[in-house]
């Protein structure tokens, strides 16, 4: 597949999207980044601002198979993977698989489940795999987990380890809409007369992976590629920092800057690429000093500072790519 067909695609997607999720159009953007690199994505913010819609609305204009499944702190392991149940019938053991059985699972409110059953993602998510009774079951691509979280409500919740965090291979936030957009949401919902939006298919399951691997053409000057291992490098010498980046944030950097570029209508990455995937990909990977959580410091003014002080390759330097 041409990258300019997979730019082509992505914007229609976004366009269908926005029929639905009103003015968010760079977040919008970004979770299909992390999409299309391959990636997982949390999605973490305050209440009622369309994190599980935006999931549902990706699932039906990619044409995927959707699953939500509702983390509660009763929830077991066996819930998320599946199990072996005894058939009567054969008198075998039968397995049944779980809900991240799909092509697109969304784990609403993950940071409500005890640890034990948020570690069963751990695996599916990153070896694409689940491993149930000593039985591996492959998972089918495409698969992804757009996961939700709550960032104010403490109360019977689990923080997610740093190292699932760095298994999302983006974080997105979406914020308020503005009073503009916040009133096109309840126009819209009165022309609707129903709660529930169906959008259609721009793609299938099988276009999105031709899609994904379109990506590889994406070209990356030296010049960039080094670019983003210095900013990843510069997050582990911050002194508000503790533990910076490793080096799997540098490829998530590489990763989707690829797919920022093609959403931007272009066959290679530029340094304005790298940065404005920096926050989503590299924020959600920092430990902080103690001291800068005292002061409120958020990673993302880190990684806002690291970019700032790192110099980004001259646009002359760049070379001229055309297909």
């Amino acid at each position: 597949m041409e990258l300019t067909e997979v730019g082509g695609l992505a914007r229609t997607v976004l366009d269908r999207i926005e029929t639905v999720v009103v003015g968010k159009r760079e977040a919008l953007e970004t979770v299909l980044a992390g999409i299309l690199a391959g990636g997982h994505v949390l999605l973490e913010d305050f209440p009622g601002l369309a994190k599980t819609l935006t999931a549902r609305c990706f699932a039906q204009t990619l044409g995927l198979g959707f699953r939500r499944l509702q983390f509660t702190p009763d929830l077991l392991p066996a819930d998320v993977t599946g199990s072996f149940l005894y058939n009567q019938r054969t008198g075998d053991f039968d397995f049944r698989p779980g809900p991240v059985f799909t092509d697109l699972l969304l784990a609403d409110e993950i940071n409500r489940t005890p640890p034990k059953t948020q570690s069963a993602l751990l695996e599916a998510m990153q070896e694409r795999q689940v491993s149930v009774e000593g039985v591996t079951h492959p998972l089918t691509a495409p698969f992804h987990v757009l996961a939700t979280a709550n960032p104010i409500e403490h109360e019977g919740t689990y923080p997610l380890p740093e190292a699932q965090l760095d298994r999302f291979l983006l974080r997105v936030s979406f914020g308020y809409p503005s009073r503009e957009d916040e009133w096109t949401v309840l126009r819209r919902r009165m022309e609707r007369r129903q709660e529930d939006s169906v959008l259609e298919p721009v793609v299938d399951a099988a276009t999105l992976v031709a899609m994904q691997r379109a990506l590889e053409d994406v070209a990356v000057d030296d010049s960039v590629g080094r670019y983003m291992v210095e900013l990843a490098a510069a997050t582990r010498t911050h002194p508000q920092v503790q533990v910076g980046a490793s080096p799997r944030g540098s490829l998530a950097l590489l990763l989707t800057s690829r797919a920022a570029a093609v959403l931007a209508g272009r066959d290679f990455v530029t340094p304005e690429d790298v940065k404005r995937m920096a926050g989503p990909a590299l924020a959600h990977r920092l430990s902080l000093m103690p001291e800068a959580w005292l002061r409120r410091t958020e990673p993302g003014a880190v990684i806002a500072e690291v970019c700032a002080s790192v110099a980004a390759p001259a646009s002359g330097k760049l070379p001229s790519y055309s297909r």
